[in-house]
This record gives structure tokens, sequence and C-alpha cells, in this order.
């Protein structure tokens, strides 16, 4: 397997590197050379086939012999073990529940793969491997777990002050070990901005092992596709669906699109955000404006420059930008709504369906719905990519009601809070690296 960079369409490296250097030296981000379809027989069979079996094979497929088989299964083993079921709500519209894993988010199926996949890669190596990583939410507390006590790595969280909710801020800040938070005093965009400028920054890089596991890496990207499948096998036989992607950093999204050029069968996208609307302005113009994020109750897509848009527009390249924009908005239609619709949304997805939703699971349904009246007879499937308790406060006023919690998650109320507070400067942030790390 080789993979470019995003802007260095000509210059390939292997996946070792892409997945160890996490950025590649251009402030790009890798792609894969070729996105081959899977064969048609697998395609054929997906409804038999065991969610593990799906992912080794759309792995198998993508990385072409990248890593050996045996060794392959082995990291899909260790990191696909826990379901993504498919729940109904009316004829027409499913969710995709994606918080059955150990942090209760869709995040860990990516984080647990790249884990592993670093493990892999890493065997052998003297020097500690650090893996840095900025959160508005889920990532951090899905890294955290899938990469504690992994021998050879050090994780390093940033994520912004009083800007993701009390339980997800415990998933970052109470487990210790090899795993330390950083809360930075501004927003996710500034944790992004100084987690990518680290990548480029020849002292750091000379003296410490640095990676990433924000979606930025091609590892976190990949395993998101598994489930894109696994949701299409569990839809009616011959169902080709609408699928409608709560979406921050667009990385769930991206890898949707991975999966549709894989050959899976998918009518189209539709990307659901809050007012942090960056990519449905530019479906709707053609103009791509990133501008500060603002914070909503749906805090996971509070990203104002989203990263994964390049990776986006390199899936429809063209040399005439227009004709990207026409390719892109024929795929993919944008969506966005406010506090107080995601709260109407709740208390609809509730009160019609009996379903509790998070709030960027009611996002993505306000999203769906308003697409499927302007397109009726579409199936549709909302990704649902947290755990409604993750967002307790909001989901319980919203409803009027308390909600359960699940045990892993309520255990961490009282444990205690353990972060490094930092300023949004680049520089004290490269002064902590190297004086804790370096």
């Amino acid at each position: 397997m080789r993979l470019y960079s995003t802007k260095s369409r000509g210059q390939y490296t292997d996946l070792k590197e892409a997945v160890l250097r996490g950025l590649p030296p251009d402030n790009g981000l890798y792609m894969p050379e070729r996105i081959p379809a899977l064969p048609e027989h697998i395609l054929r069979n997906l409804r038999q086939l065991p969610f593990a079996d799906i992912a080794f094979e759309v792995t198998r497929n993508l990385l072409q012999g990248a890593i050996p088989d045996p060794d392959l299964r082995k990291i899909i083993e260790e990191a696909v073990n826990f379901p993504a079921p498919l729940v109904q709500l009316d004829e027409d519209k499913y969710v995709l529940e994606l918080f059955h894993g150990p942090s209760l988010a869709f995040k860990d199926f990516g984080a647990r793969f790249m884990a592993q996949l670093m493990s892999y890669f890493n065997r052998g190596e003297a020097q500690e491997l650090v893996i840095l990583v900025a959160t508005s939410g889920d990532t951090g507390g899905a890294v955290a777990a899938g990469f504690y006590q992994t021998p050879g790595t050090r994780v390093v969280i940033l994520y912004p002050s009083g800007k993701v909710s009390a339980l997800q801020e415990k998933q970052l800040t109470t487990l210790g070990h090899n795993i330390t938070a950083l809360e930075v005093d501004g927003t996710f965009d500034d944790c992004q901005a100084m987690v990518k400028k680290a990548f480029l920054d020849e002292e750091l890089t000379g003296r410490i092992r640095l990676t990433s596991a924000n979606s930025i890496n091609i590892s976190r990207l990949i395993p998101q596709s598994f489930y894109y499948f696994e949701a299409y096998k569990q839809l009616p036989k011959g169902s080709d669906a609408v699928f409608c992607v709560p979406s921050g950093n667009f990385g769930n999204l991206t890898a949707g699109l991975l999966a549709q050029r894989m050959g899976l069968p998918v009518r189209h996208f539709v990307a659901a955000t809050n007012i942090n609307d960056v990519v449905p302005a530019y479906l709707e113009t053609g103009e791509y404006r990133p501008r500060p994020s603002r914070r909503t109750l749906s805090n996971a897509m509070d990203v104002g420059n989203p990263s994964n848009f390049a990776r986006m527009k390199d899936l429809y390249h063209d040399l005439e930008e227009r004709s990207t924009w026409n390719k892109m908005r024929a795929s993919i239609t944008g969506y966005a709504y406010d506090d107080e619709q995601t709260k109407a949304g709740l208390q609809e997805v509730y009160e019609r369906y009996g379903y509790v939703i998070d709030p960027h699971g009611a996002v993505g349904y306000l999203a769906l719905k308003e697409h499927q009246l302007a397109n009726p007879g579409t199936k549709g499937v909302v990704l649902e990519t947290a755990h409604p308790a993750k967002f307790l406060p909001d989901v319980e006023a919203a409803l009027g009601q308390q909600i359960e919690v699940p045990q892993r998650l309520a255990r961490l109320a009282d444990q205690p809070k353990e972060a490094v507070g930092l300023p949004a400067d680049f520089n004290r942030f490269k002064d902590w690296l190297l004086a804790s790390l370096g």
C-alpha cells in the first residue's frame, strides 16, 4: 500500500510511516494511492459475515498486503470486539448505535484499531512513541481507553477547558499511567492547531517520536468505514440507504465516502452539523470559509475548520475548483441546526419513538427528516455517535426525566480529575512537551 499527501499527490510513503508520522511534512493529510473495490462475492455475502470478518476483508482489501493476513486478523480481533446494532425507528428511519465500546462513543472503533496497529509497527523500538490528540469531546476518551497501558506509548490529550461534558472530561483525566490530559484555555480549533504545529516543529520531532491519534491519522479513518458495511448488512435486502452523519472534523463522513468507493451501495450522504456549519455552507455556495468554532450542546461537532475537508476535496479532486464542488454536492447534502432545534429533536425522537438519542444524534435525526421530506421514499440511517448519558444534564433537561447511566460511565463521577492547565499558546505547549517528554 502506498499513500500520498493531499498537498503532494506525486510523492508516496508506506503505511508504517504514514501511521507513525500521523501528518505528512507538508502539513497535508495521507490518502491511499488506490481505493480498490471489495470483491463482488464479499459484497454479495455481507449478510452472512460477522462484523469482525467484514472489518478484516475491508482492511485486507485496502492495505493490499502491507500487513500479513495472520497479523491483520489479530489486530482486527482485538479492535472490533463489540457490536454496532441497527435500531429501526419507523419504516424509513434507522439509528446505527456506535456507542457499545469501552468509551461509549463511535471513536472506539478507530482508537482501538489505531492502538493495535501502532503497537504492531512500534515493535522493537527503544524510544517511546508519543501520541498527541486534540479532542472536542469523544476522541480523547476513546484514545485514552484504546491506548491505556499499551507498552511503548505515551498519550497526551489536549482539550478545551469548559467545552466538554463533565463525564467526557472524567474519561480524559482519571486514567493516569501513560495518559496525560492538557486542559487548554481555548477552543478545539486552538487545540488542533497546536497539535498540527507540533508535527512541523523540527526541534520537537528531532527529540520526541510524535504521532497523532486524531482522524488526521489514516489509521483512525480506515476502521470508521467498517460500520457502514455493518449497517448495510442489517438493512432490508435491496436497500441503498442515505447515511446521515453528525459531523465535526468530518472523519466519519470521509470514512463513509471510502466505503462507497469500495463498492458499498450508498444512495447519498447527509452532513449534519450544528451552527458550526462551514461544510454545509460550502456545499451550498462553493466557498469554504473556516471560522472560529462556537460552543453548542453537540460539543463534539464544535469545529470551525474541519481537518478532513481536505480529504473530502481530494476524493472529488478536479483541476477545476468548480467541478470539485459540483461533484461533491451531487453526493453530499448539508444541513445545520441550532441548540433549540437540537433540544426539540431530542424530545421528538423520545416522544415519537420512545428512543433516547444524544444531542449529536438529534442533529442527525433532524437532517435526515428534512432530507427525506425533500426526497420521499428513501431509507435513511442516522449514525448515533455517542451514548446519551455522556451528555446527561442536557439530555435530562430536554426530556424532563432521568436516563440510565451505564455503570462504566457512572463510576467515573467521583474519580479525581488530573489535568495540566495550559494557555492556547504553542510555545508554552512546546516547552511542556520538551520538559516532560524530551
